[in-house]
């Protein structure tokens, strides 16, 4: 399996494209102002404090894995910067989907995978009038994220503990639309097509969705050529680490590998 990640990676690498390969106006301008800006931030600085209080927190918690390959919950014990380390997004690509939510203007998100909360608080800065649904199915981690925004004085968060399939439906329900959907917990085939088909029904041309490890097994990439052949999705946008898929109107269907 590593062998196969890192081959797709060196594939990715030779085909995928910068901005000056790019010939979509749209894409385009989004790489050269949003994918490539990698200019500081000031909002990056606390929530980059806040990761490296985690990093060199030495509490041990409980963690139940509900997804990552298995239908059998998991139960082990870990010390909380262990999980900072390993399951945590790297600061560059926490900091892209800041950037990707701050373009977006979206006036709701929904994360589903919390972990420690790092990827929801830069959520949070990017889109702070936006109303933000986050869901964990770890209580013990879950716990920690809140004390994380807490931390930050973030207040446009509503966190949900429970399992993916039981409380996503409940909340796609509740809301008219969904501007801003980043789907990074339970990687398997089959459950990420699930979530993919129930956020459609509230989608609209200017929303966004973001899988993350879209390489991450064949099941993984499997679900991500299938979401790019749905009818309703006309841009997608491959950087191997994560998978942006766009539902714009009147766009030629295009699909875009841009090195990252």
């Amino acid at each position: 399996m590593v062998l196969e990640f890192f081959s797709d990676y060196l594939k990715h690498r030779l085909t995928a494209k910068s901005r000056h390969g790019t010939h979509s106006p749209f894409v385009y301008q989004l790489v050269d102002e949003v994918i490539y800006d990698f200019n500081s931030k000031t909002e990056y600085s606390g929530i980059e404090a806040q990761r490296k209080k985690l990093l060199n927190d030495d509490t041990v918690i409980t963690v139940t894995d509900l997804g990552a390959g298995s239908h059998l919950n998991k139960n082990r014990t870990k010390k909380i910067k262990e999980i900072a380390k390993n399951a945590l997004k790297s600061p560059r690509l926490a900091k892209l989907i800041f950037r990707l939510a701050q373009h977006s203007k979206p006036a709701t998100i929904l994360e589903l995978g919390t972990c420690l909360g790092i990827t929801t608080a830069y959520l949070s800065r990017a889109a702070p009038e936006a109303d933000i649904i986050t869901i964990e199915g770890c209580p013990e981690t879950a716990k920690k994220a809140y004390s994380n925004f807490q931390d930050l004085e973030l207040d446009n968060i509503e966190l949900q503990v429970g399992n993916f399939d039981e409380l996503l439906p409940k909340v796609i329900d509740e809301h008219t639309k969904l501007d801003f959907v980043y789907v990074d917990g339970n990687h398997r085939k089959d459950a990420t097509l699930n979530y993919f088909r129930w956020c459609l029904p509230k989608i609209h041309e200017d929303s966004l969705m973001i899988f993350d490890d879209i390489y991450w097994s064949k099941g993984m990439k499997e679900a991500w050529e299938e979401i790019k052949s749905h009818p309703d999705v006309t841009v997608t946008v491959d950087l191997f680490w994560i998978g942006l898929v766009y539902f714009k109107k009147g766009q030629a269907k295009e699909h875009f590998k841009i090195k990252y």
